[in-house]
C-alpha cells in the first residue's frame, strides 16, 4: 500500500477540525457553515480521487527526469533531505505565484480560494487540475539529483504544514516566527480578496521567499475571503471548471491567435480593449454578503449524516483502491463523484429529478459493497438498513422541502 503523507494524515485533519469546532462553540465565534465546509472537503476528495488515476503521470515524469536528466544523483541522507525540503518550498513559491499571475494556471488554483469562509476545512479545498500546470516547476529538483522518495516525502510534509495556517483563531505568532515562517496571519492575507491583499504571501513554509521577492504583505485589517468574482455555487465539479469556462468563452471571442494567447497567459482579468479591457479588482463593497441558500434544518441534518457515511466510504476507497481491479475502481470513482455532486445539489435546488438520483445513490451503496465483498454480511446488512432508513427520511424531507422556496439567503460578513 503506497500512501502519501496527505492521505495518512486524514484522521488528523478531521480531529483538528473537530477541535476548532469545539473551540468555536466555547468562544461563540463562528467561522464554519455546513454547506461551505462540505463543499470544501468535496473538492479535496475529488482532487485525491483524480490522484489515484493520475499518480503515475505526476510522479512518472519526475522519475524519468531523475533517471535520465539528473546532473548528479544525491544520496538519501538527512542533510540532503533538509536541502530537498528547502528547495521544494522554493519551487512551491514559484508554482504558487505563477498560478496567480497566469490566467490559465489560475483556473486550477482558484478552487482553493473560492471559499468565503476561513477555517481548517478550507485547507482541504483543492483543485483536480492544478497539477497540470505545476509539475514542470518541480522538475529542476530531479535534474539536481533529489531522489523521488525525497521529492514525494518533503512535498507531503510541506502540505501538512500548510494545514494549520488556515484558521482565524490564531492571531500573531512570536516575532521571530512571523519573520521566517508562514503563519495563519500571513496566510489570511493570501486568502484575502481585498485589493491590498491580492497576490501576496505565496509561501508554503518559509515566508522568507515573499520577503525576498517582494510579495510580502503584513496582515492589517481583517480580510474578506474568496475570489474577486464569487463562485456562488456549492457544486464541486463546477468549482473546478468555473474559471476555465469563463476564460475560454473570452478566448473564443478573441479576434486573433495572439489575443487568445494573451487572454490565457496574461494575469487573470486581462482582456483586449474590444472585450472591455483589463477587469481590475475593486474594493469589497459595504453591502457585500456571502453566498448562501435557504435549506431546512432537517435537510441539513440529513446531508450531514450522509456526509459522515460518505467519509467512511471515501476513506475505504483511498486506503484500498490499489487492490481494486480497474472496473471496480472506475465504478467506485463514479459513485464518489455522484455523491459529492448530490451534496451540492441538495444545498442548492429542489428539482424533482434529484429524488431519483439520490435513491439510486443510496441503493447502490449496499449493493456495491456486497458485490465487492468489502465487508462481512452483518456489516452490509447494517449499512443496507441505514440506507433504507435514509431513503425513507429523504423522501419525506424532500417532499416537504418542495414547498420551501430555495431563494438566496445572504449572510452578512461579521468580524
Amino acid at each position: 500500500m503506497d500512501l502519501s503523507p496527505v492521505i495518512i494524515a486524514i484522521p488528523m485533519y478531521f480531529t483538528l477540525m473537530a477541535v476548532e469546532l469545539v473551540y468555536e462553540s466555547i468562544t461563540n465565534r463562528k467561522t464554519y457553515r455546513l454547506n461551505d465546509a462540505i463543499t470544501n472537503i468535496s473538492t479535496g476528495v475529488l482532487q485525491q480521487l483524480s490522484g489515484t488515476f493520475l499518480y503515475v503521470v505526476k510522479v512518472g515524469l519526475y522519475v524519468v527526469m531523475y533517471e535520465y536528466a539528473s546532473i548528479i544523483q544525491l544520496e538519501q541522507t538527512w542533510l540532503v533531505f533538509a536541502a530537498a525540503f528547502v528547495v521544494w518550498d522554493l519551487c512551491y513559491y514559484w508554482e504558487h505565484r505563477l498560478a496567480h499571475e497566469i490566467s490559465l494556471f489560475w483556473g486550477g488554483h482558484s478552487v482553493h480560494h473560492q471559499s468565503e469562509d476561513y477555517n481548517l476545512s478550507v485547507a482541504l479545498r483543492q483543485s483536480s487540475t492544478s497539477f497540470i500546470w505545476g509539475i514542470p516547476i518541480y522538475l529542476p529538483m530531479a535534474m539536481m539529483g533529489f531522489h523521488p522518495n525525497h521529492f514525494l516525502l518533503v512535498g507531503g510534509i510541506n502540505l501538512l504544514y500548510q494545514f494549520w495556517i488556515h484558521t482565524e483563531h490564531i492571531g500573531k505568532m512570536p516575532k521571530w516566527f512571523e519573520a521566517a515562517m508562514n503563519t495563519p496571519s500571513h496566510h489570511r492575507v493570501h486568502h484575502g480578496r481585498d485589493p491590498k491583499y491580492l497576490d501576496k504571501n505565496y509561501a508554503g513554509v518559509f515566508i522568507i521567499w515573499d520577503r525576498l521577492f517582494g510579495t510580502f504583505q503584513e496582515e492589517e485589517e481583517r480580510p474578506h475571503y474568496g475570489t474577486t468574482k464569487p463562485l456562488n455555487s456549492w457544486n464541486p465539479i463546477y468549482a473546478n471548471f468555473a474559471h476555465y469556462i469563463s476564460l475560454f468563452k473570452y478566448v473564443g471571442k478573441a479576434k486573433s491567435i495572439k489575443d487568445g494567447a494573451k487572454i490565457l497567459f496574461k494575469p487573470p482579468g486581462w482582456l483586449p480593449e474590444y472585450l472591455g479591457g483589463f477587469d481590475a479588482p475593486e474594493p469589497v463593497s459595504d453591502d457585500y454578503h456571502k453566498y448562501n441558500r435557504r435549506t431546512t434544518l432537517q435537510m441539513n441534518l440529513y446531508i450531514f449524516f450522509q456526509f459522515l457515511l460518505a467519509l467512511g466510504l471515501y476513506a475505504f476507497y483511498f486506503f484500498k483502491n490499489g487492490d481494486f481491479d480497474p472496473a471496480t475502481k472506475g465504478i467506485y470513482a463514479v459513485w464518489i463523484i455522484l455523491t459529492t455532486l448530490m451534496f451540492g445539489f441538495l444545498f442548492e435546488t429542489r428539482s424533482k429529478w434529484l429524488a431519483g438520483l439520490e435513491a439510486f445513490r443510496l441503493i447502490s451503496i449496499p449493493l456495491g459493497l456486497f458485490t465487492m465483498q468489502a465487508f462481512g454480511v452483518p456489516m452490509i446488512i447494517i449499512i443496507a438498513g441505514f440506507c433504507l432508513l435514509s431513503l425513507a427520511a429523504f423522501i419525506y424531507l424532500f417532499r416537504k422541502s418542495l414547498k420551501t422556496r430555495m431563494e438566496p439567503r445572504p449572510l452578512p460578513v461579521t468580524s
